[in-house]
Order: C-alpha cells, then sequence, then structure tokens
C-alpha cells in the first residue's frame, strides 16, 4: 500500500460547497443522494440504492470478507410545518433535535406543493420598536418562534392559496463560510463534513489505485438526525463499520478541531474495543493527530446499526466541531486527516479472520483482551 497518502484538499472543498448548496433535511434528500450516486459511479464504484435513498457503494477488495464499511449521513436538520397560523405565519417543529436558539434569524426555504418559498424564522416578539424589553426577556424555545413566508401572506386563507400545508419540509440555509487560514463555519457540517471526508478518501484511493485486502462498502445514509441511520443501509459481509461524523469541541470534551477525535463512547456505550484500538494505532502509525473523546449526548450511525440487530463492530472517528447542531465550526486540517485514517483502515490487513463469519462454532480465533499488569509493563520496559 501507499504509505504516504495524499489527500486532495481542493477536492475535499469542492465537494462540501457542493453539498452545501443542495438542500437535505431529514425527509427531502432524493436530490444529494443523486448528486453523490453520480459522484460515486465516476469514481468507478459498484452503486447500490435503497428503496428511500441509502446508497450502499462497494469498492472491491481481494476478498469479499470480512468486509469494512464506512458511514456518514447526507440529512441534515431542519423543520416542519406544525400549523398555519391566523397572522399569516407558520408554527414548526424542528427536524431532528437542535435548539430554537439558533433558529431564530435563520434563513430557510419552504418546499410547498406549489414550489419552494423563502422565509424567515423569527421570535414572536421580535421587533424592539413594538415590544422593548421583552424582545430580551421572552422565552426560548420552539412554541416561541414562527416563520415569516416572504410572499403575501396575512393569514391562513393567504397561506392556503400559496398551497403551503401542514407537514411541508423546511430547509435551513446553511450559510457557510471558508476561510484562508482553514477554518470553516456553517451549519449542516454535521454532516456534509463527513460526506466530503469519504469522497475525498475515495478520490484519493482512486488516483493513488489503492489495494485493499477485503472488500470496502462506503455507505450514505438519509435519517441519521432521527435515529433510524444505518438500520437498514448494511450486507451481512460487512463486519465492521466505522461512522465518520462530528465531535464536540467543548469544555468538558477532549475533542479537537485539529486531526482525528477517535470516539471511545457515546450514549449507546463504548465502541468496539479491538477496532477502537486499531484505528488509534493506524493514527500512531502514520503520523495522524489524534485524540480520544467520550460523548454523553450523542448517537451515530453506529448505534442505529446495531439497535437494527447488525452484529458489527463500530467505531466512531470525528471531526471536532463547535458548537455542534448551532452555528458550527471546524478546521480542515481534521478533515484531511480522516480522508487519511479512512484509507489506512481501510488498506490494512485483517487482524480478526474469524469475522469472515457471522458466528463460528467454539472459540477457535476468538478474541483476547487481555493486558498486562502496570508491574510487567515497567518490567519489560527496564529490560528485566
Amino acid at each position: 500500500m501507499h504509505t504516504r497518502i495524499s489527500i486532495d484538499p481542493d477536492y475535499l472543498v469542492a465537494q462540501l460547497k457542493a453539498l452545501f448548496s443542495i438542500p437535505s433535511p431529514t425527509g427531502y434528500t432524493d436530490e444529494i443522494v443523486r448528486f453523490i450516486v453520480r459522484e460515486l459511479e465516476r469514481l468507478e464504484l459498484e452503486v447500490i440504492v435503497t428503496r428511500r435513498g441509502a446508497i450502499r457503494a462497494r469498492r472491491p477488495g481481494r476478498s469479499r470478507r470480512p468486509a469494512r464499511g464506512i458511514v456518514s449521513h447526507l440529512d441534515t436538520l431542519g423543520a416542519q410545518v406544525k400549523l398555519l397560523k391566523d397572522n399569516g405565519r407558520l408554527e414548526i417543529v424542528p427536524i431532528g433535535h437542535w435548539s430554537a436558539r439558533f433558529a431564530e434569524g435563520a434563513r430557510v426555504s419552504i418546499f410547498s406543493g406549489k414550489g419552494i418559498y423563502r422565509g424567515t424564522i423569527l421570535p414572536l416578539k421580535a421587533s424592539g420598536h413594538v415590544y422593548n424589553d421583552e424582545v430580551d426577556t421572552q422565552p426560548t424555545g420552539w412554541p416561541h418562534v414562527e416563520l415569516r413566508v416572504d410572499a403575501l401572506a396575512r393569514d391562513k386563507k393567504d397561506l392556503v392559496q400559496l398551497g403551503i400545508d401542514v407537514g411541508d419540509i423546511i430547509a435551513v440555509d446553511p450559510q457557510p463560510e471558508f476561510l484562508d487560514n482553514g477554518y470553516i463555519v456553517s451549519r449542516h457540517l454535521d454532516d456534509k463534513a463527513g460526506v466530503a471526508v469519504m469522497l475525498a478518501a475515495l478520490e484519493a484511493m482512486h488516483r493513488l489505485d489503492v489495494e485493499t485486502p477485503v472488500d470496502t462498502y462506503w455507505l450514505f445514509t438519509i435519517g441519521e438526525e432521527v435515529g433510524v441511520g444505518a438500520s437498514a443501509a448494511l450486507v451481512p459481509e460487512i463486519a465492521s463499520l466505522v461512522a465518520i461524523d462530528n465531535g464536540t469541541t467543548a469544555p468538558g470534551q477532549n475533542s479537537s478541531e485539529f486531526g482525528v477525535t477517535l470516539a471511545m463512547a457515546d450514549q449507546t456505550g463504548p465502541f468496539d474495543y479491538h477496532l477502537s484500538k486499531k484505528l488509534f494505532e493506524l493514527c500512531s502509525e502514520h503520523g495522524i493527530p489524534v485524540q480520544k473523546d467520550v460523548f454523553r449526548y450523542y448517537r451515530s450511525d453506529a448505534a442505529s446499526a446495531v439497535e437494527a440487530g447488525h452484529d458489527v463492530r463500530t467505531g466512531l472517528i470525528a471531526f471536532g466541531i463547535d458548537a455542534s447542531h448551532g452555528y458550527e465550526r471546524i478546521h480542515l486540517n481534521a478533515l484531511v486527516s480522516l480522508a487519511k485514517l479512512a484509507i489506512h483502515y481501510v488498506a490494512s490487513e485483517v487482524q480478526i479472520e474469524r469475522d469472515a463469519e457471522e458466528t463460528a462454532p467454539g472459540i477457535k480465533g476468538f478474541t483476547h483482551q487481555r493486558a498486562v499488569t502496570a508491574e510487567q509493563s515497567l518490567t519489560r520496559e527496564d529490560g528485566k
């Protein structure tokens, strides 16, 4: 394998910009699925699309089993029309879990039966000239915001005439900024940045003709933000699944906006011991900056796969995000680092050959979790 993997940052950024240009709140992902499939086919992968739009792209290796999976999600946070209000505004509810604090002031698109309308999410008391200090003292939350449609909408009847209805999906503008110092600020970096990482890794593997010991499946899901994610995207050949998603850069966390953040656990429990160990060792072996973290209020495609009954080893590698599910910020260094790690992982030799089958008689070839005592470790280091 190539000991030095070169990721094309210009390609990665270009793909991320293209992804931002395609609205994809959960439930409205058809167009971004089409975009990804075209790019995967250009990179000469075998592409399967499920009934609802999850993508499974296979890149052949020397053996079919135990295959490896890499997964990210195409869907983002968004909102949905809950009620047409008598004042011509829209009551809305969130798609996914995000705070109404970050909704206030957002520019949006409403996908109605008669076309796309633009609008703004506003607090119920939006004008200081009208409400004075009440603008600052009103509560925060989804019951305390409404959507103003940029069309003639004086009352509920006007909204009906526009073709807007309960259930219409709303996409929130990402408003991305790509700074010269490598920082990227935008909504929906979760997980369009992860998708761009996967495309950049595949582009490098295609360009460098990287061979892998086993088949690799590159999965793109469409319902992660609402908890279903990779529940219906896997095939039995996949023995290990690595999710690429955001980390949490905040006080009390160990994530970083630079290098790889290796998640050791989330709210569903620890990630696979052996897979996490391998990913950490690959970072050390190839000079990729890495730090470990544990996420308390977090789940990913990996969790949905296991909860759906797939007996796969799971891991999570992340790009540190500041203000996740809000106005997010990351650094290009983390995205390049993740793409490198993904390639080194899929190109590495299989260590647990028993994983080729979902079940096997007895424990022959089964893994160990043995560890030496601290005293034994010191003795070995002293050469005694």
